[in-house]
């Protein structure tokens, strides 16, 4: 699969797209759905499920993704984790607040890299 984290990272980055939307969407037609109904599905994913205080959008499509791929629960699960765990090693945080620097002052990574990175990782997960 020719990579398309700069697609996804440049839908966030001129903001077009949330996080989750920008993943979904850029998979949209792997993922077997239409690119409108992608933006629907993800619309209420962004800045952190909406408040900062959940997971990054950009991980939440992933996850959204592998599922429709997948359609196998223990599967796509397994995938997640090893995302996240990627994610995580790589960034310091899932969660968007911590990556924001939302009461710490210190962003660990901007929006349209954490989008970027999710779909890196998505990626690598689809091919194995």
């Amino acid at each position: 699969m020719e990579t398309r984290k700069n697609i996804a990272a440049e839908k966030k980055r001129c903001g077009s797209h949330n996080c989750a939307q920008a993943i979904l969407h850029t998979y949209a037609d792997i993922a077997g759905i239409d690119e409108k109904l992608a933006m629907n599905i993800a619309n209420s994913f962004g800045a952190g499920m909406g408040n900062m205080e959940g997971t990054c959008g950009g991980l939440v499509g992933a996850g959204l993704v592998l599922g429709l791929i997948n359609k196998d629960k223990a599967k796509s699960m397994k995938k997640m984790r090893q995302i996240m765990n990627k994610f995580q090693e790589r960034n310091g945080a899932t969660q968007c607040r911590l990556l924001k620097g939302v009461g710490t002052k210190v962003v660990l990574r901007e929006c349209p890299d954490c989008v970027a990175d999710a779909a890196e990782f998505l990626e690598e997960e689809l091919t194995q």
